[in-house]
């Protein structure tokens, strides 16, 4: 992002530092007009033609963008990627024990991968795969919805299952509710420990 005099092109045109179209300009008086706010001139949009500049303070500009920066990313790792791996010729008990798994993987929130992977002659029967990945995404409906729907890729067939709306709402009243709580028995704890101040006997 090219700033004040690393700005080569002309003209171009000009935003404010309040937001209002200045019109488009020679470069060298944008530069005048940022100087006499005591701002930086900021080349917001250099494929524009002209290219779109605004007179700002740069510094606090790059703060905001990274401001923005860590809330996105932060927003990205919100959901956390899990992974369960079911066999082919799965049993019951193991079947139910995983799919318990995965139903609490989403309830905390997170994505699943759900993938069944084959050996050797089991890839000639990849429909009992299939089979396995629409009973789960069946039996955990009721919390979750299927963003990837199953896919064979190689050895594995994945499809990926993400929390319904209303358990991550639920989830994250939950967590607000026990930050309540915990805050509450802080402050309980404070003021247990807080002085009192002793009554004074009474002259006469």
């Amino acid at each position: 992002m090219r700033i004040n005099r690393r700005i080569r092109v002309s003209p171009v045109r000009l935003i404010g530092p309040d937001g209002d179209q200045l019109g488009i300009v020679p470069t060298d008086q944008a530069l005048q007009r940022a100087e006499e706010y005591g701002l930086d001139l900021v080349e917001v949009a250099p494929t524009s033609r002209p290219p779109v500049c605004r007179i700002l303070d740069y510094g606090k500009f790059k703060y905001e963008l990274s401001k923005k920066d860590r809330l996105a990313k932060k927003k990205q790792h919100s959901f956390h990627l899990k992974e369960m791996r079911y066999r082919p010729k799965i049993d019951e008990h193991d079947f139910n024990f995983k799919t318990r798994h995965v139903r609490e993987f989403l309830e905390s929130g997170s994505k699943v991968k759900v993938f069944v992977m084959f050996r050797g002659r089991e890839m000639a029967h990849t429909e009992y795969g299939r089979k396995i990945l629409d009973r789960v995404a069946e039996e955990l409906k009721d919390i979750s919805l299927i963003e990837n729907e199953p896919k064979l890729e190689g050895r594995t067939m994945a499809m990926i299952l993400g929390p319904k709306p209303e358990v991550i709402k639920k989830m994250k009243d939950a967590r607000a509710a026990r930050l309540a709580e915990e805050q509450k028995a802080r402050q309980q704890q404070t003021e247990a420990k807080a002085p009192h101040s002793e009554p004074t006997e009474s002259e006469g």
